[in-house]
């Protein structure tokens, strides 16, 4: 496919750019902070509710996963927080529906306590996690260096990439450039290439309260964005490809040291296998002065049905 002029590429940068700017940053901020407020409504059961309105087809699995985990704290004692979740997608949520939390109470003990969360949506379970939460203690400690990564001055902004792909319709442009509460700078290799790798800086757009929980549910949030798609490198596709059906079926996370979302995180993503329409992805998560956050993995279907001839 032909290479996109600087031209056009300003051109649907600019309409991006105006389309995500069009909701002031308190506001956008103010959304995600209540995407986190569940109403009790019996024991340890929460609801979440339907939307008025919605420009998404089915809810962001990242939004799933962070409410899950503000559902299972609200059960757990005040000194123990959460170190590990797993989770599954089974069913597509839809955002003009409630959403349903029951908290399974599986395991307390004097440091560690776990959590079992299951979702529904007109009555079937759309998703499920467990999660374990433990009592701060002083023990043993290693981490893998970060990697040697541009600073997110040097990277493009995520639109930036998006804009410059001649795969990516203007419909899609306008799609992915609807106002969110991240900024999102990317390195991705262009093309096709083996070296399944990858990685993108993000933080909220404003600050965000201090509460170490929001910090939590922000970034299991924005751990569902871009990780599939490492698998997809090898095989010089994108989630724009013709004939491409592309879903997660699983995420796991680690927590492993104290961070702000409303300062840079890098997310170095990589993939050493994809098979049996499935792509296996890992993701290890940093602050800027390179202290190793968390780690994700997150395996996801990919079905490819070439377009007829």
């Amino acid at each position: 496919m032909h290479k996109l002029t600087d031209e056009q590429v300003a051109r649907r940068l600019a309409t991006a750019e105006a389309h995500r700017n069009s909701v002031p940053a308190d506001e956008l901020i103010a959304g995600l902070l209540r995407t986190f407020t569940l109403t009790a409504d019996g024991n340890d059961e929460f609801i979440y509710p339907a939307l008025s309105s919605t420009t998404r087809e089915r809810i962001f699995g990242g939004q799933v996963i962070a409410q899950a985990i503000v559902a299972a704290d609200r059960t757990v004692d005040d000194e123990k927080n959460i170190h590990s979740l797993h989770s599954y997608f089974l069913r597509a949520g839809d955002e003009t529906k409630p959403l349903h939390f029951r908290v399974h109470r599986d395991f307390d003990g004097r440091s560690i306590s776990n959590r079992r969360v299951v979702v529904r949506q007109n009555d079937k379970v759309i998703f499920n996690l467990t999660a374990s939460f433990q009592k701060p203690a002083e023990g043993l400690h290693h981490q893998v260096d970060m990697p040697d990564v541009l600073p997110p001055a040097d990277c493009m902004t995520a639109m930036e990439q998006i804009a410059r792909n001649p795969e990516v319709s203007d419909d899609h442009i306008e799609r992915m450039s609807m106002p969110r509460p991240f900024e999102i700078r990317s390195f991705e290799p262009e093309g096709k290439t083996s070296h399944a790798h990858q990685y993108q800086w993000f933080r909220t757009i404003a600050p965000l309260p201090d509460d170490p929980l929001t910090h939590k549910a922000t970034l299991a949030f924005a751990s569902d964005m871009g990780l599939l798609s490492t698998s997809m490198i090898p095989h010089g596709l994108h989630w724009t490809t013709p004939g491409l059906f592309s879903t997660s079926l699983d995420h796991a996370m680690w927590f492993h040291d104290d961070f702000r979302m409303d300062q840079w995180v890098c997310y170095v993503m990589d993939s050493d296998w994809t098979g049996n329409t499935r792509g296996l992805n890992r993701g290890s998560l940093y602050r800027q002065d390179g202290t190793l956050i968390a780690s994700a993995v997150q395996e996801g279907l990919m079905r490819l049905t070439p377009p007829s001839a």
